[in-house]
Formats: C-alpha cells, sequence, structure tokens
C-alpha cells in the first residue's frame, strides 16, 4: 500500500472498522468472555494482593464491566481508569473508584503511574500501535504489570512488506515478553521505552486478524535508517 493511502489517526478513528468495534465491549472478569480468561491471569486478585492502595488502567475499556466488577470488591482507595474511544454505550452512575474517559488512546496520557495496564484485543483498532506500548511502558508503577494483546502480523513497512519479527524483536530488547500462542505482550515494571520505529499511517483495509474479526494494519519505517523530515 502506497504511503499517500495511509489514514492519519483522526481519519482512522472516524473509519467504520475502528468506529464500530465491538471486540472488547462485554468483557466482565472472570468467566468464559472475561478479562481473566483472556489475559491468563485474574486481574481482581493481582489487584487486592498489592500492598497499597491498587491501581488499574484499562485502555480500550468498552463497556468497563470489568472495571465496575473490580470497583464493587476493591477498597475504597483504589483507582480504576477505563479509557475508551467511544465510551459506555449505556451510561451508568460510576462508582467512587472509578474514571471512565472517552478519547482517543493515541493522545490521552495519565497524571499517575497504575499497578496494571491492560489492553484486551484493543491494540487492533489503534493506528500507532507501537507508540501507544512505548508510553504506556512509562505509565506502569516500578513493579507494575503491563498485558495487552498484539499481532505482529499487523505492523508493516512502508511498502507493505510484514515487519513483525523485527518488531518483536525490538518489543523483547526493551524489556517486553511475547506468547505468539496467546498474542500477549507483559512488560514488568515501568521504564521508558524507544522502539526504532517511525508511524507512518494506518490501514483500516487490512482485512480480519487472528480473532477473524477486520483490524488495523500499522506502516513503520525503520527510524535507524530514515529520511523522514522529523523523524
Amino acid at each position: 500500500m502506497p504511503k499517500s493511502s495511509l489514514l492519519s489517526t483522526s481519519e482512522l478513528e472516524r473509519s467504520s472498522v475502528v468506529a464500530n468495534n465491538t471486540m472488547n465491549r462485554e468483557r466482565g472478569l472472570a468467566g468464559v468472555n472475561s478479562y481473566a480468561r483472556e489475559l491468563g491471569f485474574d486481574p481482581l486478585s493481582r489487584l487486592a494482593a498489592r500492598p497499597h492502595a491498587p491501581s488499574w488502567l484499562d485502555l480500550c475499556s468498552g463497556e468497563g464491566h470489568a472495571l465496575r466488577e473490580a470497583a464493587s470488591t476493591l477498597p475504597d482507595d483504589a483507582a480504576l481508569t477505563g479509557i475508551d474511544l467511544v465510551g459506555p454505550l449505556v451510561r451508568l452512575p460510576a462508582p467512587p473508584t472509578l474514571t471512565e474517559v472517552v478519547a482517543s488512546v493515541s493522545t490521552w496520557a495519565p497524571t499517575r503511574t497504575y499497578d496494571l495496564i491492560t489492553c484486551v484485543h484493543g491494540l487492533h483498532y489503534v493506528g500507532d500501535q507501537l507508540g501507544l506500548l512505548a508510553r504506556a511502558a512509562s505509565w506502569l508503577a516500578p513493579d507494575g504489570l503491563l498485558a495487552a494483546h498484539f499481532d505482529p502480523e499487523s505492523i508493516r513497512w512502508a511498502d507493505g512488506s510484514a515487519a513483525g519479527r523485527a518488531t518483536v524483536s525490538a518489543l523483547r530488547s526493551a524489556g517486553f515478553r511475547y506468547s505468539a500462542r496467546h498474542h500477549r505482550l507483559t512488560l514488568e515494571g515501568g521504564r521508558e521505552v524507544t522502539l526504532p520505529f517511525h508511524y507512518l499511517g494506518a490501514d483500516p483495509a487490512a482485512g480480519p486478524n487472528y480473532t477473524g474479526q477486520p483490524a488495523v494494519g500499522s506502516h513503520y519505517a525503520d527510524a535507524r535508517f530514515s529520511t523522514i523530515a522529523g523523524a
């Protein structure tokens, strides 16, 4: 795909594949369709074991069911934040420990760090996936955990060729762990992360990914060799 055909972040977020996605809208904490199943661990148990007031940031949080379930169990000084481009379709009063933000994860930034940061099948609809991962790494507490679903096949070079292998290698060098079997990235401990990629734009017509649902293709140049102005 030529670079000129790629969409900017604002254009992408108005596209049908992003605006109408329902991938993570209804998941609860536990059970068949749950965060515990998708992430391979129980977020509530991890948060409840914290020696201090627990904090959880959920990116692309959908209806926020998992956050609300956690808020009903965790102590009153917990800090839970959900970020979603659309936000809950059913508007309900939020518990005191929960902040629901309707915003783009591509531009939003917190004013604190978190013990747990999750993104359940949300990166599939983000243009600059690698930029978000690098930013989120700095939002983690020193002993926090980031867990997100990630599809290396969605990362492409400017000419459309596969960049997944180089991407996974760079992420691992930065401290991330990647499970190809589960399509999950994890990072333990907050840190500054710089990845050698320059974001070019997104392709909303990339087609279905491993979930079987339409997803976004994210295109990059190698920042180590890029001659793009400002790269």
